[in-house]
């Protein structure tokens, strides 16, 4: 009699060291999730290297902020289309929908840490087969009843302790997955305003090129005009009416391509707008463009504020943080879990569900440890480590991407600045030159061919200065869409530094 009582409290006492032991191991495993090794950020110089351009660049207008740099050019029109993009375009939409998807995931991630509690409950009513095993057994006993009632009723609660730190790092990825998802749409908010401002000023050059274009045909009209009269005098000869005619009909064949580059435009425009293409654009720029001065750019920011102020840099970090705490989840599979529960509920199949008799409270303590998977965990580790690789080497991809894209901005609009002083000289002196044809034919001494050839050099002059001056407003575009601008930091809360 006393012999049973020994062995059950041997076997109570080799279970509690075991499962002390357990714990311990368990326990050290937290020390495991520390950081392997400090991730070394890409080197930046102090400056960029064209910043030299820049100092000397001969801006119109003083550097707007970068939060808002589109209105900085002082079009009111161009500040209309930019806020109703940020308010119906659907690209933005689809980045918005994707944080709500990510910061679920994050609270769902940071709730598996937390003890679940649920509460379960059934009535089944059924009438018991008088063929079943259990139907032929119980039968034979007298009151037997085929009709019965069963009911349960329970709250049950679940918690998995995460001695390991898994879940723990399962929330850290969610979470900088999430502010990934963050700078990601903060990165196409940068985008959108961007191609919203290079839509509107490729639009407004060609409608400035169609202008010329058509003041162009007019002169030729009247230069085949006078040359027609001419030949029918006996006074040119059929070379020179039909390098008149020629002349002409090379302007009006520059008309549909300039043509058809603004309904591009427009609908480009509409559709970033999140209204059907051909529909509002060309009724919003139908009035004549004002004076755009283009702004200069900020002079003080650095390598180091602008990897601070690109989305694309921040959203490849917050990458590279969640393949690091994948390593953690990986590595957590080398230590066991626990998980603890417990059940307080009633079980009748007579009624009487709340009295003492139908009272069943439950307990259970799980264990669960990969002993032995032949290399899998391992396998897992290394497949988390060479993402992290990955995800370490787009962090520096991104930022190399990020001062290509400031420094070919800087030479750009340096050099379409020289140019465009360039040939505003020239539109000067031609200028000069058309002014003393007309005054040369209303003393006599040219005609009026050679006055209109004097006008048709200077509205291809003046083409190139429209054509350019686009160029410079695009340039200077994508240059503040390379310094990252286009959004607020205090918007950008979820982000962390």
């Amino acid at each position: 009699m006393t012999l049973r009582p020994m062995l059950t409290s041997r076997r109570l006492t080799h279970l509690a060291r075991l499962t002390l032991s357990s714990l311990a191991v368990a326990a050290l495993a937290a020390c495991a999730q520390l950081p392997e090794a400090p991730i070394h950020a890409q080197p930046l110089a102090a400056n960029f290297a064209g910043q030299a351009r820049l100092d000397h660049q001969a801006a119109n207008a003083p550097a707007p902020a970068l939060d808002t740099w589109w209105q900085g050019f002082h079009d009111p029109v161009l500040t209309k289309l930019v806020q109703r993009a940020l308010d119906q375009n659907l690209d933005l939409a689809r980045a918005l929908a994707r944080v709500e998807q990510a910061r679920a995931a994050a609270q769902g991630a940071g709730a598996q840490r937390l003890p679940q509690i649920g509460v379960d409950g059934q009535v089944v009513r059924q009438r018991q087969s008088l063929k079943s095993p259990e139907g032929e057994l119980a039968s034979a006993f007298p009151h037997y009843q085929r009709e019965q009632t069963l009911q349960t009723l329970g709250v049950g609660a679940s918690w998995e302790t995460d001695l390991a730190g898994g879940l723990r790092q399962g929330e850290t990825a969610a979470l900088a997955e999430w502010q990934a998802a963050e700078a990601s749409r903060l990165g196409a908010r940068v985008t959108v305003v961007a191609e919203v401002a290079d839509a509107y000023f490729r639009a407004r050059g060609a409608q400035a090129r169609i202008a010329v274009a058509e003041a162009q045909i007019h002169t030729q009209e009247r230069l085949l005009d006078l040359v027609q009269d001419r030949f029918e005098h006996g006074l040119a000869n059929e070379r020179e009416r039909a390098g008149a005619q020629a002349q002409l009909l090379q302007a009006r064949g520059a008309l549909p391509p300039l043509r058809t580059e603004l309904a591009q435009q427009f609908h480009r425009i509409d559709v970033l707008i999140g209204v059907q293409a051909g529909s509002e654009a060309a009724a919003l720029l139908a009035t004549a463009a004002p004076d755009i001065s283009v702004p200069a750019l900020p002079a003080d920011i650095t390598p180091a504020e602008l990897m601070r102020r690109r989305p694309d840099v921040i959203a490849a970090e917050r990458e590279l943080d969640a393949s690091q705490a994948r390593i953690g989840i990986a590595k957590a599979e080398y230590y066991p879990s626990f998980s603890l529960g417990g059940l307080i509920g009633a079980e009748s199949l007579h009624g009487a569900l709340f009295s003492p008799a139908a009272f069943q409270p439950q307990a259970l303590i799980g264990l669960h440890w990969r002993l032995f998977d032949f290399g899998r965990i391992d396998a897992e580790v290394a497949q988390a480590r060479g993402a992290r690789n990955e995800a370490l080497v787009q962090v520096r991809q991104r930022m190399l991407r990020a001062t290509e894209d400031v420094e070919n901005a800087l030479v750009s609009l340096a050099e379409l600045e020289a140019q465009r002083t360039e040939l505003a000289q020239e539109i000067s002196a031609r200028q000069a030159a058309r002014d003393a044809a007309q005054d040369a034919y209303l003393g006599g001494e040219l005609s009026l061919i050679e006055v209109l050839q004097e006008d048709r050099q200077l509205l291809a002059t003046r083409d190139q200065l429209a054509r350019l001056q686009s160029e410079r407003e695009r340039a200077a575009v994508a240059a503040f869409r390379a310094l990252g601008g286009g959004w607020t930091p205090s918007e950008a809360g979820k982000q962390a530094s």
